[in-house]
């Protein structure tokens, strides 16, 4: 089993204490996001963890425990998203400069190949044009150069949520481009970029027309990539519960939605940045779930 932790929050930077209380207490209970009444229980067991996948902005909170995950059986990997959009966009996000720091430090603990690179969702905007993703994505990439072998991209995917809040941006002057030919432009750059740091890109989704700009269609949670780094072999399926274009094998999540602290307009994951806030000054580490 494969224990995503998680898409639907940031574990590592905002509840540290309580994964490793669970992980001490051999399991936790997740409500379906749809039916708080329906709940599972899921073992976190060591003998029943194949692997865990943390998706995080800032996983220095959880940093000190990763001597006892090693020294109980864990095998992980993490995603690490760095950006460094304008606040307007990332208002409660870690700076570039403390990101990088941290994705280093990581790096010499776990390995480079443990650690995955996620430079998106990438937003075309008159703030975030071509011009500064080419800029940004360089500047961490040339950083990151050895302290990663891999990173992820994506177009970011106006969901309802999400265009309400990008319209309210509007007025403080925000306005999205059309993306059409500027996709094109960017992934080949991209593409060179990432080909000088050694370091392989990928597309979350399997978004195969970027394939001929270089950038193959990937997987997350892949178990090709977990095969080559870990020895591990899954016979598992494509995850029934992500969106169609995913490709992504499939996991148990233990997150919850809506107690996610940084504030990202165009977070899927928290409908209500007030009700996070709330869930999080009410959250009890010692909970057998999250919220």
């Amino acid at each position: 089993m494969i224990i995503s932790a998680s898409r639907r929050t940031d574990i590592p930077a905002f509840y540290s204490k309580w994964f490793i209380n669970r992980i001490r207490s051999g399991f936790c209970t997740v409500p379906n996001p749809f039916n708080s009444a329906q709940i599972s229980n899921i073992s976190l067991a060591p003998e029943n963890v194949d692997l865990i996948v943390f998706w995080t902005r800032n996983p220095g909170p959880i940093i000190p425990y990763l001597k006892e995950l090693n020294q109980r059986g864990y095998r992980y990997y993490f995603l690490y998203t760095l950006m460094n959009n304008p606040k307007l966009l990332d208002p409660k996000s870690p700076s570039a400069k403390h990101s990088l720091n941290i994705f280093k430090k990581l790096s010499d603990i776990i390995g480079p190949e443990k650690i995955i690179w996620r430079y998106d969702p990438i937003i075309l905007s008159n703030i975030t044009d071509i011009n500064y993703h080419k800029q940004t994505y360089e500047n961490i990439a040339k950083s990151l150069c050895g302290y990663t072998f891999r990173c992820i991209i994506s177009f970011v995917e106006i969901y309802r949520k999400i265009k309400g809040r990008l319209m309210k941006l509007s007025e403080k002057g925000f306005m999205l481009n059309q993306y059409n030919d500027n996709i094109s432009d960017l992934s080949s750059y991209l593409a060179q970029i990432s080909a000088k740091n050694n370091m392989e890109i990928q597309s979350c989704a399997l978004k195969k027309e970027l394939g001929k700009f270089g950038i193959l269609p990937g997987k997350c949670i892949d178990d090709a990539y977990i095969k080559k780094v870990f020895g591990l072999k899954f016979d598992l399926k494509k995850d029934p519960f992500q969106r169609k274009e995913c490709g992504c094998v499939a996991s148990k999540d233990i997150g919850m939605y809506n107690s996610c602290l940084y504030e990202c307009q165009y977070c899927y994951a928290t409908g209500s940045f007030g009700k996070a806030g709330i869930n999080y000054r009410n959250h009890d580490p010692c909970s057998s779930s999250l919220l």
